[in-house]
């Protein structure tokens, strides 16, 4: 029995998110939805109300496809609905056809010209598209209609800094300056603008101005010191840095400053004595410490250090904190990017019996399996996981794919269905892929109707899903049914992926059960020509055969003798090459 496609179950819900999210901007904004130039009849206004509340159940659903098809359906009805443009341009957006939301979304303001979420949204599209002046006309006009929001003084002094007018940039955080007083946000942008302007001392003076306001907080005296030593005035940095150690020498973001100070001017020596007498002899609390150790490994980083050099202050951190959790999460992270994939275990083991109710540990250990196809760890990573969060469907997912991978069909099976029985499944994508999980299965365990019933369960939770759509084709076209379906599955894998191997192979053989022998050759060939490295067994198999169709008898069995080098089943090979290469009587 041939597998198809191996997936593991890496599920990413960030366009779930984010439709959700949009969505919250679209329905919280003030809803007032103009009517069209001509007012639609009533029978075509109920149209339209049903199909845009079809429209968003689908996208609440997941199903994108489905609602990006209605909202355009509505558009027809009705061009200048304003909620219905918003929605497209939502679309397009995430679909990384930015010049088509752009109109969209440039219609619906014109439409709904004071909707403030409408053009909040227009101005981060413009601002991405480079379209600088269009986002200061935007904050200029939504300040002059809402002029108790402040943020947009904010954003319309951003806006005229990406444009180059940088003062007139400090006048509008001068003036929100006026309302909210002196706050660091806007402190920090007129440094920023005066430096970029080469008005070091105005620039200077904001921050002093700052300072003076609050002149025992040995944060704005560090951060003084910091802008100094990015001006390469090392000298006045160690002065501010020499204040604040007065006002408080355990100061965390002080220590990582100076830490940051003595390696730029070369004192490592110092750097080091520095980051471990904050960590093993101050009094600093734990989080405080792991704060500074944390940031000091960022630093490390950017410079492309050894992180080696940190294990020793982790070693002390868990002698003064030998049941802090916390630890072995971050030590067990340091390690994988030391590649001590064994100490990250360890480390991760320890967490999850401090936290067994936290599935980070168990996903941690997870990803350093994974790429190994350490497949007992997967297993003894998710049973547990699975013995204390029963809730949490990755791990029955993990377990199953493993048990997969072994070819232990049954005790897979029984996995997913125990995760549909027993996990909390929100997301329809993901209860998706659990059934088109069990279709495989069944299909492997002979159960063909249960397997092609699964597999019309994960397609009316997702029709777009690309491996079901391809098992479940090809699996119709070696039972020799419904052939014309198989192809049409087939054809949505090949229109989504038109370099996968896989879905190409399929299709061509849903086009040589079809009879269709020419264009089933012509598909095969670009699957050999896109698969990475030797093409599969099962992939040169089927290239024999449709060859040998097509009268190329001596290719065929080329193809035949390179399957039984990739494994293919040797027995049944041999039997084809015979039958082609014995001497006609």
């Amino acid at each position: 029995m041939h597998k198809r496609y191996v997936r593991y179950p890496f599920l990413t819900l960030t366009l779930l998110l984010f439709f959700q999210a949009a969505s919250l901007f679209s329905l919280g904004a003030r809803s007032r939805v103009d009517s069209p130039e001509v007012p639609l009849p009533a029978d075509e206004r109920r149209k339209f109300d049903h199909f845009f509340y079809e429209a968003l159940n689908a996208k609440a659903l997941g199903r994108y496809d489905e609602a990006m098809d209605l909202f355009h359906y509505c558009h027809s009805l009705d061009s200048t609905n304003a909620n219905v443009l918003v929605e497209l341009g939502t679309f397009y957006n995430v679909l990384q056809e930015k010049d088509k939301a752009f109109v969209f979304l440039q219609r619906a303001v014109a439409r709904d010209p004071d909707n403030y979420y409408y053009n909040m949204m227009l101005a981060g599209l413009s601002r991405e598209l480079g379209r600088k002046q269009d986002v200061v006309d935007i904050y200029a006009s939504m300040y002059t209609l809402y002029p108790d929001k402040q943020e947009l003084l904010y954003e319309l002094a951003r806006a005229y800094a990406d444009n180059g007018e940088l003062q007139q940039a400090i006048d509008m955080l001068n003036r929100l300056e006026k309302s909210t007083g002196i706050t660091e946000m806007v402190t920090l942008s007129k440094f920023r603008y005066y430096s970029m302007m080469e008005q070091k001392e105005k620039a200077f003076a904001e921050i002093r101005q700052i300072i003076e306001k609050n002149p025992t907080n040995p944060a704005y005296l560090v951060l003084m010191g910091d802008l100094y030593q990015e001006d390469n005035q090392p000298e006045m940095a160690w002065d501010y840095y020499e204040q604040a150690k007065a006002i408080d020498p355990a100061f965390p973001a002080l220590i990582l400053s100076r830490i940051s100070y003595y390696e730029k001017t070369g004192q490592r020596e110092a750097a080091r004595k520095e980051l471990e007498q904050a960590i093993e002899g101050s009094s600093m609390d734990v989080d405080s410490k792991l704060q500074l150790l944390t940031r000091y490994l960022g630093i490390l980083q950017q410079e492309k250090q050894d992180l080696k050099v940190t294990n020793r202050l982790f070693e002390s951190l868990f002698r003064q904190y030998p049941n802090n959790s916390r630890l072995n999460m971050i030590y067990g992270n340091v390690l994988v990017m030391q590649n001590d994939k064994k100490g990250a275990l360890e480390q991760f083991r320890k967490y999850i019996a401090g936290q067994p109710d936290d599935p980070s540990g168990y996903e941690q250990m997870i990803r350093i399996a994974l790429p190994d196809e350490d497949l007992e760890t997967i297993k003894e990573v998710t049973t547990e996981g699975i013995k204390q969060i029963p809730q949490e469907p990755q791990f029955y997912f993990y377990l199953g794919a493993a048990y997969y991978q072994e070819e232990n069909y049954e005790e897979a099976l029984h996995i997913f269905e125990e995760g549909l029985e027993h996990a909390v499944i929100e997301n329809p994508l993901l209860k998706s892929d659990f059934h088109g999980q069990i279709g495989d299965l069944n299909y492997f365990l002979g159960r063909k109707e249960e397997a092609f019933g699964n597999y019309e369960k994960a397609l009316q939770l997702n029709p777009q899903n690309l491996p079901v759509l391809n098992n479940y084709s090809y699996y119709l076209s070696l039972e020799k049914r419904d052939l014309d379906k198989a192809e049409m599955m087939s054809g949505i894998t090949i229109k989504a992926e038109p370099m996968n191997p896989t879905y190409l192979d399929t299709y061509g053989w849903i086009l040589y059960e079809q009879g269709s022998y020419v264009m089933a050759k012509i598909y095969l060939e670009k699957a050999i020509g896109y698969s990475k490295g030797d093409p599969s067994a099962e992939l040169l198999d089927h290239y024999g055969e449709i060859l040998s169709k097509t009268g190329e008898n001596e290719k065929a069995v080329e193809q035949w003798i390179r399957a039984k080098q990739q494994g293919g089943d040797a027995e049944a090979l041999e039997k084809k090459i015979k039958t082609l290469t014995r001497p006609t009587e």
